[in-house]
């Protein structure tokens, strides 16, 4: 290679038969020149355009999630509403609401949750895009993801100012808390420290704890469970509520003020008893004249057909977003897993639901009272239904339950007095669920290997995160 024209050095990085001599790399530091590259201005206007792209790309698709999974569970809710109004032919009850008005609701919960994750999506995307290009891609990548879903979690408000989604917030943080645990278990540092963590069936406990809780709460202190998961408690438990406060008031040591209620509940569907105000253990208030094993069986069928609705929308809905490319080839394959899963989850619910009677009743008669730690005791056991799911779906399960489990525990502490709600931090929820999905994005970006890859999936569907930088070129040498 001939030297320059003012007797310096001149590099290697020639661009190859070119004859003018013109430097490839134009920020090289040997080279003497620095002429503007005809193609900059046209790559930083494709790079602008792509970036723009991925940014109303992964809104449409929060947008179409959150509309997809609210919107289908409001339309089962809708249909489910009308079929048990076709069945029971009541009257409108005071302060429930009519269909226009249900469907009225549905609709505006789904435009709301799809704001919600629509703005999410982008509002990471964008955080994410802008801090690349200010910043550079390498030097941000091991925090970048972690600040973007730190400033996307605020996007909560838009399903209502003053909504509390402390149960959604609780969930995502226990999330956040797994996948860091899983992070934990693979590094050096912190192994051993996570080790308890990969029990082969803390699951199971989990939602034995969760159980506790939550069935104590369901019989005794139903103010302290969201308003959703009660009705759905309710439903599922498939007993009156004047039989629950029955329950309750024997178990609080209360006098037995509504046995009348109770008769006349139990007369309506076609059983004639007399309740004994002296009793010892509420078996009779729980399943009438039938003996504790009978119900149970009975009890069990009935809840096998409440438990059916509820899942055949947690297996579609899932399997249109997840399965979506697979639909046309394996649309058998995927409908027999569906099913399948259906069948096996609903047995696992209305195994969970008769087993929360029959422990109940087993206790009460075996020690021949009726209490609050008796209660706490009996509903403990319920949760190895979990049992019945398959591994994967079990710590889902558990900790969907351990979030409401919290937060049922949180409230029954602050009604007593003993947890004092701070007055600065109004809107706890939407702190905990920016610092969970800061977490859970971090590990999106940096611990991939963490996620499973169905939800792995579905956040590259999503986010559309581009693949990391090239490695920067060796350094140009001299010759």
């Amino acid at each position: 290679m001939s030297p320059s024209a003012n007797g310096g050095s001149r590099c290697s990085c020639l661009i190859a038969g070119d004859d003018s001599g013109e430097p490839f790399d134009h920020t090289c530091n040997h080279c003497n020149s620095r002429k503007p590259d005809r193609s900059s201005s046209g790559s930083k206007s494709d790079d602008s355009e792509k970036k723009l792209r991925r940014i109303i790309v992964a809104s449409i698709k929060g947008f179409s999630i959150g509309t997809g999974i609210k919107g289908g569970l409001a339309v089962f809710s809708i249909f489910a509403r009308f079929a048990r109004r076709r069945s029971a032919s009541l009257s409108r009850r005071t302060g429930d609401f009519s269909n226009s008005e249900a469907i009225a609701v549905g609709i505006k919960e789904t435009l709301r949750y799809g704001l919600f994750l629509g703005t999410f999506a982008g509002t990471f995307v964008s955080v994410d895009e802008a801090i690349c290009s200010f910043a550079g891609h390498q030097r941000t990548a091991k925090w970048r993801a972690l600040f973007a879903g730190l400033v996307a979690g605020p996007s909560m408000l838009l399903t209502g100012p003053n909504t509390q989604h402390t149960s959604l917030a609780v969930y995502i943080f226990m999330r956040a808390a797994v996948l860091a645990s899983r992070c934990g278990i693979k590094s050096k540092r912190f192994g051993s420290i996570c080790k308890p963590l990969t029990w082969k069936h803390g699951d199971l406990f989990l939602m034995c704890l969760s159980s506790s809780q939550i069935l104590s709460s369901y019989i005794l202190k139903q103010e302290s469970l969201p308003s959703s998961y009660k009705s759905f408690l309710n439903k599922h438990g498939g007993k009156d509520l004047c039989i629950i406060q029955g329950v309750k008031d024997m178990a609080s040591a209360k006098p037995l003020t509504n046995l009348r209620a109770i008769e006349k509940y139990y007369k309506s569907i076609g059983v004639d008893i007399k309740l004994d105000p002296n009793m010892k253990v509420p078996c009779s208030i729980i399943h009438g004249k039938q003996s504790c094993t009978n119900h149970a069986l009975t009890f069990f069928f009935q809840a096998y057909k409440r438990a059916l609705p509820v899942y055949v929308p947690v297996y579609l809905i899932p399997a249109l977003i997840v399965h979506r490319q697979d639909l046309l080839k394996k649309q058998y394959s995927i409908l027999g897993k569906g099913l399948l899963g259906t069948a096996r989850s609903s047995l696992f619910l209305s195994a969970y639901c008769t087993s929360a009677w029959a422990w109940t009743c087993l206790l009460f008669r075996i020690f021949e009272t009726c209490s609050i730690p008796i209660v706490a005791i009996a509903t403990f056991p319920t949760g190895l239904a979990l049992a019945i799911e398959k591994k994967s779906r079990r710590i889902e399960i558990s900790l969907y339950c351990l979030a409401r489990a919290i937060e049922s525990f949180f409230t029954c502490m602050t009604d007593a007095g003993y947890i004092r709600p701070p007055k600065i931090l109004r809107r706890a929820d939407v702190v905990v669920f920016s610092v969970s999905t800061a977490i859970i994005m971090h590990c999106y970006a940096q611990e991939r290997e963490v996620f499973r890859s169905k939800y792995l999936n579905v956040l590259d569907w999503v986010f559309g995160v581009p693949p990391p930088p090239p490695p920067p070129s060796p350094p140009c040498e001299k010759t």
